[in-house]
């Protein structure tokens, strides 16, 4: 078993400690200037926020220590391809600005599941998607993060594994609990910071090290292993392969074909920056449509930067620690990592611990703490808002505000003891293999999901049979390759027989994505046509052709099972109501009268005593753009969209 040792000096203690006291100060900054004592305030910090701080919550929220441990030990072992998922996410965030979220703001929700339900009627793709997300965040997000800042925390401190974990899940819930969306989005704006400069001084000290880009190319395909007691030199899995330096591989033989991947990263990417949770919810806090696409194009600007700050460092660690990083065999991997499996995830945290002077490691261990906690805060909010306006309100319709206030902060909890629960599993799947299998699961499920939204949002025929049977299919068909890849997983470096069944074998998940699609798709056109069409008021306003449309119904009109909910799309500020006026007040005379202690934690609490029998506030949204800015922002869009594109060409 490899054996750990206390890298950190104490100069980098202090670094540690500040970046600590910086991300509480900044979290009880937002909590004193929001306004959390309502949903509208607390699940979407009053829809009153910039882009600057959105984009950078939007990309924090994806870089999570799962990118760093996870895109660089893939690039340390196959190259820059796995750098395509990437650059592509640019091309999903100018259509998250310019295509989904006029969409989601014209139907004024306040969740991805919601949407479904006013788009299509009745509660049952509600339902689903709501459990099916909650299912995705636990054992997929969460448990890669938490996994990724394991072999961090192990490598750099040496510190107990359970102790460490739950010291930062803590942290991170607290704030998450406390100040809500705005919180969040304020603390991940900061740690987006601390990312890119940390990521950014190690990458360049990296390239030094190493000599340049002309030298990696020579070297990388050098890296060799020198320990051959394994007898496994001979295998052609035990060296770089050869077409380490290209994004776009043979669509035969390869790790990642590329009509596979183009198509198959097209699905994951919509389906997780244009119709997930975690990210959609940061865009629509953004005030007004000009912030929410400034938001997109910062975040598309940040996507361009882990290609070379996190994908090309890892396959330099390769060539700086070759026996380590690119181990072969149970016995040596075992001695340099403490994992059988392999030990490419280390390839990130052995840059920061070797390369790194003292100060700029503890610089870095920040950052990975960073990581961490941004992606955490943002998975345990938006679980929260889907169960508590998805699930609880269907089981307590007429729930008050107050009452769902009181929910969604409980069920981070419930969220937070699930992730501690769920640690021992993650440890026990070391090396790489969890991050694999995860990268495929999402792989098998996005296509679903993504049709039933692209569909639904493109075309006004689809009907809520289409889209449920076309869901429903999907999944099914994610669910039976998942269990094939759990009981026939790929054969390891050295063993030559692959045993697998043919479907699972000659299949590459990227090409099974691209299937699901297409089975998904098809099913959901089929149903739609030999079925009713909807009515109109589940089209207008709810498809990118509709949107912006004036679409109000009275309360007390019951359309396709609906809650009693109202919809304006004319206005970006919330109703003008008694109860909207009073959710604006959060120390009132009765809260006054109190003792300092209670006002204390009402204050934390985001409690008003006149807030509590309010009310949910409805969402009113407007499309409305002044020219100039709209023309700025398209400009840009094409700019970051160009930048992309070149950085494909270049890699192809």
């Amino acid at each position: 078993m490899a054996e750990f040792v206390n890298r950190i000096d104490v100069a980098d203690y202090v670094i540690i400690g500040l970046y600590f006291f910086f991300v509480v100060l900044v979290g009880l900054w937002s909590m004193y200037r929001s306004n959390r004592t309502n949903a509208q305030g607390y699940f979407l910090a009053g829809k009153t926020m910039s882009w600057w701080p959105v984009g950078a919550s939007l990309f924090a929220s994806n870089i999570g220590t799962g990118h760093f441990i996870g895109l660089a030990g893939t690039g340390a072992a196959a190259g820059l391809a796995v750098g395509l998922f990437e650059i592509m996410a640019v091309w999903c965030l100018i259509a998250l600005g310019w295509i989904f979220v006029p969409v989601y703001l014209s139907a004024g929700v306040y969740t991805m599941p919601e949407y479904l339900r006013k788009r299509y009627g009745g509660q049952r793709l509600r339902i689903l998607l709501a459990v099916f997300s909650l299912f995705l965040y636990i054992f997929t997000k969460i448990s890669v993060d938490i996994f990724a800042g394991a072999i961090f925390i192990q490598l750099a401190f040496n510190w107990n594994l359970y102790t460490s974990i739950i010291v930062l899940l803590v942290v991170t819930a607290i704030y998450t609990i406390a100040g809500g969306l705005a919180a969040v989005i304020y603390t991940d704006a900061l740690q987006s910071f601390i990312m890119v400069v940390g990521g950014v001084v190690l990458m360049v000290i990296s390239y030094i090290e190493v000599g340049g880009m002309e030298e990696l190319q020579i070297k990388y395909f050098q890296a060799i292993p020198t320990d051959t007691t394994e007898g496994l030199l001979n295998l052609t899995c035990a060296y770089p392969r050869p077409d380490a330096f290209n994004i776009m591989r043979d669509p035969l033989n390869s790790d990642q074909p590329w009509p596979g991947a183009v198509i198959g990263i097209t699905f994951i990417g919509v389906w997780y920056w244009c119709s997930d949770q975690v990210i959609v919810q940061r865009a629509l806090a953004a005030k007004n449509m000009s912030h929410v696409k400034g938001a997109t194009i910062l975040a598309g600007f940040l996507k361009l930067l882990p290609m070379f700050m996190i994908v090309i460092p890892g396959m330099i660690a390769r060539v700086l620690f070759k026996d380590e990083v690119a181990c072969i065999g149970a016995e040596s991997c075992l001695a340099a990592c403490g994992s059988e499996v392999g030990c490419s995830n280390i390839a990130y945290p052995k840059l920061v611990l070797e390369l790194l002077p003292t100060g700029l490691r503890g610089l870095m261990v920040a950052v990975m703490m960073s990581a961490l906690m941004s992606s955490l805060t943002s998975i345990f909010n938006s679980g929260s808002t889907i169960f508590t306006m998805d699930i609880w309100r269907r089981i307590r319709p007429r729930a008050h505000n107050w009452e769902l206030m009181i929910v969604g902060r409980l069920f981070i909890v419930v969220l937070l003891g699930i992730s501690i629960v769920w640690i021992p599993v993650v440890q026990a799947a070391q090396g790489g293999q969890l991050f694999i299998y995860i990268q495929s699961l999402q792989s098998y499920f996005a296509p679903p999901v993504f049709t039933c939204f692209v569909m639904g949002i493109a075309w006004g025929r689809i009907n809520e049979k289409g889209a449920f049977w076309g869901l429903v299919c999907g999944i099914l068909l994610g669910i039976l390759r998942m269990v094939l890849d759990i009981i026939y997983p790929a054969p390891a470096c050295g063993v030559l027989d692959d045993t697998r069944p043919a479907f699972v074998a000659n299949i590459h998940f990227l090409y099974y994505n691209c299937i699901v699609g297409a089975v998904s798709m098809s099913v959901t056109v089929v149903v739609s046509l030999l079925t009713k069409e909807l009515p109109p008021e589940h089209v207008l306003g709810m498809t990118y052709a509709t949107r912006g449309k004036r679409n109000i119904y009275k309360k007390g009109t019951k359309l396709a099972d609906e809650d009693e909910e109202v919809t304006d799309n004319v206005s970006l500020e919330m109703k003008k109501s008694k109860n909207a006026e009073d959710f604006g007040n959060t120390e009132k005379t009765e809260d006054l009268q109190l003792p300092l202690w209670r006002r204390g934690v009402y204050w934390c609490c985001g409690y008003s005593s006149e807030a509590k029998d309010a009310e949910v506030p409805d969402l009113v949204a407007s499309l409305h753009e002044k020219k100039t800015w709209r023309i700025v922002t398209l400009v840009l869009a094409v700019i970051v969209f160009g930048a992309s594109i070149v950085i494909n060409v270049i890699y192809w």
